[in-house]
């Protein structure tokens, strides 16, 4: 008998719909960069305001993702990805039609809810529609390939959407995604079994309340200073709730994060690495996104585009790693991208304002280049150094750190430039600094680390 129409397509389109959910996802990450200045201008505030509404997005992000995985296993897989498709797409309209900045920042965290019930039931369908190896493993090389081109063209597309209708029109392209991915999955996809798993709900809100109040502590640091008493409560909060994290995860029966999978030495050098570059990395484009407008008075469009070789980079050199890995090995390809990265902050302590675009232009290739050498053998040496039965919850794992790095480096980055003029460019430089040292410790943890025999 032939297989029906809908059977026939029902494996590329459930992939169509997974790589929009992942795709938007990872769009969001950088498009919302290039329109921080016009957002601004629109909706008053500072730095500090800036920092929240690229920042929420991403704690809700970092913090949900793992019971957001474990809530696709007790529920399906398929109820949660299209709830989480439902939650972003209304957030993006209610980030398009916020009156102020703190509604624009609620609706942002909104989204990062959103995206945290994506991306792990994304994958997990994704599983389930291919159970054959070698066509899973082409299906995510599809799907990770259309989240790489997400972020690359998000600075263009933001650029291009702001210099058009505005910055209200970055949000609102989210609403065709999400309807199509909704309709589609609707359709096509086939829901996974479900499985009783209980949800570590007192872990879930120490890490929430750990993102937090030290993202929050860092910001406000830099607004009115490291020694204000709030400033000061905010780092105490961080520290008992951290205490109070590693009691519930050795506690609980089934944890959020189970600390037993630090004991494996790769898995742990790993996560931190992703931690460091990540600091690093997005810390840099939020940094960078503000120089371009508010010290070279650039458009958004033209921010965009002075983006565009650095993301572009990415992608290519993705393609390349897993071949150098196999020659090289996996520690030193890791180590390698993360040299190459900090060599291109290193090659910018001299930016000044009106700095040519192409004295910028070959460093910033070289932090994309690194980045993209770096994350595939830093995410198959994690996956590697795990049971097979335990890769989900380990790649939950590294998706929460490297967003929990992103958290960071944009609250420390953006209270080192609170000023104008002066003041920012030196900010600039020591963040640059911080990278620079960040991703050289990276690459000196994963190769000694390396050698250390078990």
């Amino acid at each position: 008998m032939e297989a029906s129409p809908i059977s026939r397509f029902a494996k590329p389109l459930t992939l169509a719909a997974m790589s929009l959910g992942y795709g938007v996802v990872q769009l969001d990450v950088t498009i919302v960069n290039t329109a921080l200045n016009s957002i601004g201008s629109s909706l008053g505030g500072g730095i500090s305001e800036l920092q929240w509404v690229v920042s929420t997005y991403t704690i809700a992000f970092a913090a949900l993702i793992l019971t957001a995985g474990a809530l696709g296993d007790r529920i399906g897989a398929k109820r949660m990805f299209m709830a989480g498709f439902s939650v972003f797409t209304v957030a993006s309209l209610a980030c398009a039609l916020a009156p102020t900045s703190f509604i624009l920042i609620a609706a942002r965290a909104a989204q990062g809810v959103g995206a945290a019930l994506l991306v792990p039931n994304s994958l997990a369908l994704l599983s389930h529609a291919y159970p054959d190896d070698k066509e899973r493993g082409r299906a995510v090389g599809i799907w990770a390939a259309g989240a790489s081109l997400a972020l690359t063209a998000g600075p263009l597309v933001g650029g291009a959407l702001i210099a058009l209708v505005g910055w209200r029109s970055i949000f609102l392209v989210n609403l065709p995604i999400g309807l199509a991915g909704l309709w589609l999955t609707w359709r096509y996809a086939t829901d996974t079994a479900r499985a009783s798993r209980e949800l570590d709900l007192l872990g879930q809100a120490a890490a929430i309340g750990i993102l937090g109040v030290l993202a929050g502590a860092i910001i406000e640091g830099g607004r009115v200073g490291w020694a204000n008493p709030w400033v000061l409560a905010g780092f105490g909060a961080f520290a008992i709730l951290s205490a109070l994290f590693l009691l519930q995860e050795r506690r609980a029966r089934q944890p959020m994060l189970p600390l037993s999978l630090f004991t494996h030495r790769m898995f742990a050098l790993t996560s931190l690495v992703g931690l460091l570059v990540n600091i690093a990395f997005y810390g840099l484009i939020f940094l960078f996104s503000l120089y371009f407008q508010q010290i070279n008075h650039w458009t958004p469009f033209a921010t965009g585009l002075a983006f565009v070789p650095m993301m572009g980079a990415v992608l290519p050199v993705n393609l390349l790693a897993a071949r150098i890995a196999e020659r090289i090995g996996a520690p030193i390809t890791i180590a390698i991208g993360a040299l190459i990265a900090a060599a291109g902050c290193l090659s910018l302590l001299g930016i000044e304002q009106g700095t040519s675009y192409w004295m910028i232009c070959v460093p910033l290739i070289a932090m994309g280049g690194g980045l993209g050498l770096l994350v595939p053998p830093m995410t198959s040496t994690l996956l590697g150094s795990v049971e097979k039965s335990r890769s989900g919850i380990a790649a939950g794992v590294l998706n929460s750190t490297r967003q929990t790095g992103s958290v960071l480096g944009v609250a420390l980055f953006g209270s080192l430039i609170g000023g104008q003029g002066d003041a920012f460019l030196f900010g600039t430089r020591a963040a640059l600094i911080i990278s620079a040292l960040l991703l050289i410790g990276a690459a000196g943890a994963i190769v000694i680390g390396g050698r250390v025999k078990k």
